[in-house]
């Protein structure tokens, strides 16, 4: 239970260091859709029909509610977040002239990033 919440805590720190406002209901959703795909990247083939429907589920929402509210999250963090932190994430930000990231592809490198950096604070610390 203390890892989990530890991760949790961990992608909420990375969401706002990318810009993404906490009172935002799609911040809700994308720090639950990053920590299910932590646990299985195996769903980042199917975020519309298993990641979407999940969250719309637990939630008691629709599909097109969750994907709406986290395009907005992601669009407004790609607005306003820091272009630096995207550099480092996605390897671009809106400095570089690209079209904001699309919502899986922003989740599944957000996950990836700290699922590799998990695994790699296990190795050295």
């Amino acid at each position: 239970m203390k890892e989990e919440v530890k991760l949790e805590l961990y992608v909420s720190e990375v969401l706002r260091e990318l810009g993404v406002p906490a009172k935002l209901l799609g911040y809700r959703y994308l720090r639950e859709a990053i920590i299910m795909l932590i646990h299985d990247m195996e769903i980042a083939s199917s975020i519309t029909k298993i990641l979407y429907y999940d969250i719309a589920k637990a939630h008691n929402s629709s599909t097109d509610r969750v994907e709406r509210a986290i395009r907005t999250a992601v669009g407004i963090s790609w607005e306003q977040g820091n272009p630096e932190v995207f550099e480092r994430i996605f390897g671009y930000s809106i400095m570089s002239s690209r079209k904001k990231p699309c919502n899986s592809e922003y989740m599944v490198q957000i996950a990836d990033k700290i699922h590799l950096d998990r695994k790699y604070n296990m190795l050295v610390g």
